[in-house]
């Protein structure tokens, strides 16, 4: 289980910073995203990056497909200035945890 959790994390890491571009990190918000891609498009493909993650380290398509859904939300709340850095990467790691303790408990 440690393994797939450190899989998990290395996996995030990877994602929110070096494949975040500049391109990335700005566009994925409401209120600074360029005109000519819709924010959400681009947080959805940031998002399903870290899905593809989870869903990798987990062998759970179903767990990448809720990382993406609640990395979207978490990261919409970021950019919203409802989160800020902190509180949005140790969201993003409970829910790792999360992940971990439905591969634990056998529930997916």
């Amino acid at each position: 289980m440690i393994q797939i959790l450190w899989w998990m994390i290395v996996g995030h890491l990877i994602a929110d910073y070096p494949l975040q571009t500049d391109f990335i990190a700005k566009g994925k918000c409401p209120s600074c995203s360029p005109q000519f891609v819709p924010w959400y498009y681009v947080l959805a493909a940031h998002s399903a990056t870290h899905g593809a993650a989870v869903a990798m380290a987990t062998g759970s398509t179903f767990l990448g497909l809720c990382e993406t859904i609640v990395h979207f939300c978490i990261d919409v709340a970021k950019c919203e200035g409802v989160a800020n850095i902190h509180v949005d990467q140790a969201l993003h790691v409970v829910c790792k945890l999360a992940w971990l303790g439905i591969l634990y408990w056998g529930i997916v």
